[in-house]
């Protein structure tokens, strides 16, 4: 699994490839991309980084990541 550090990297570099289409195209795509993409473990870990405060993220990232979160489900790791 990822560390949180290396996924608010990533995260962010996601945020980054989406900046240059303003604010209400980049947000659902950043949230469209993460759900798509990446796997329930790196959700999981994202979202526990966002319930610690979300350091590190940037805003739209931060703002993706929390309308993601509650239209995801993520069922727990066995």
């Amino acid at each position: 699994m990822s560390s949180p550090d290396r996924l608010v990297y990533m995260a962010n570099q996601i945020g980054t490839f989406f900046k240059s289409q303003g604010h209400d195209k980049a947000v659902p795509g950043i949230a469209d991309h993460i759900k798509k993409f990446w796997d329930p473990r790196m959700k999981r870990a994202i979202f526990a980084h966002l319930d610690a405060g979300g350091a590190g993220l940037e805003p739209n990232v931060l703002e993706a990541l929390t309308s993601l979160k509650p239209a995801t489900f993520l069922p727990e790791a066995h």
